[in-house]
């Protein structure tokens, strides 16, 4: 019994080790070839460092502006998101009603579908509307796409807050509009750090919205113009490719960072409601 036991755990780590080294690998190539000056496919230790890739990449053309449509996109849209979630999900997580199995039942239905059987009769929509090739069109779409999972994460969290601290408020005179400013979102910040980071995530490595919904150049963001580094008959400057990776991938890492202590604090009810 005792040995079937250790080969079992021998087996988990093995494969979670198998896990790891299939997501490990993709990083080291990014990191090592990014300062490699002859980087090819290869995951190797390069024979010497040089931040040439990293001058080559930094112009408005190429890192830029495209970086700056990043942010403006998925910031924007991510803003949208959270902002419609909160709203959403709080009479659903206050208000019972024989509605709300079906609506978020249509909601979880709403985040199996792929963008990419909507995304002819939105492009035909989007053209008749005149948002196509449009910033905000996108952020707008953007938005749409991450609402349905967005609600149903922020509505999760929001039952964990206990209704009887928004009934003292009320009782005090607090309108629903001012609990839910002033009680539940405070206390729902792990829920909207996550809503915040699963969204941004999800838009910034987004290629396929902003490629169809966008035809100017100067519009484009990094998730798209990083297909420039693929050049004709399989020419790829690899070392430049990783170095954009690297500076592509920064303003996640970040995000990450900044909202790290939201998503491990938890719920600060301690002392809020007593027996």
């Amino acid at each position: 019994m005792a040995r079937n036991r250790a080969s079992r755990r021998l087996a988990a780590d093995v494969s979670l080790l198998a896990v790891a080294a299939a997501f490990a690998l993709p990083l080291a190539w990014v990191l090592l070839s990014a300062v490699d000056p002859h980087a090819g496919l290869r995951v190797r230790v390069p024979d010497g460092l040089t931040l040439a890739n990293f001058d080559a990449i930094m112009t408005p053309d190429i890192t830029y502006t495209p970086l700056l449509n990043s942010l403006i996109l998925c910031g924007g849209a991510t803003a949208l998101t959270v902002g419609c979630a909160a709203l959403a999900a709080y009479p659903l997580s206050r208000f019972r009603s024989r509605l709300n199995r079906p609506f978020l039942l249509t909601i979880l239905f709403a985040t199996s579908l792929p963008i990419t059987a909507i995304m002819v009769p939105v492009y035909a929509l989007f053209v008749r509307v005149n948002l196509i090739d449009t910033l905000q069109g996108t952020i707008l779409f953007f938005a749409a796409s991450q609402l349905p999972f967005a609600i149903w994460l922020m509505k999760n969290f929001m039952d964990g807050v206990p209704t009887e601290l928004e009934e003292a408020a009320w009782t005090d005179g607090a309108s629903a509009a001012q609990s839910l400013v002033r009680i539940v979102l405070p206390l729902t910040g792990p829920g909207l750090a996550v809503v915040t980071v699963f969204s941004f995530v999800m838009m910034w490595g987004n290629f396929f919205v902003p490629f169809m919904l966008l035809l100017t150049p100067e519009q484009m963001p990094a998730s798209v113009s990083i297909n420039d580094f693929f050049g004709n008959r399989g020419m790829v400057a690899y070392g430049q490719l990783a170095a954009f990776s690297v500076i592509y991938s920064t303003p996640v890492i970040l995000l990450y960072v900044l909202v790290a202590r939201r998503l491990g604090s938890g719920f600060a009810l301690g002392g809020a409601v007593k027996g």
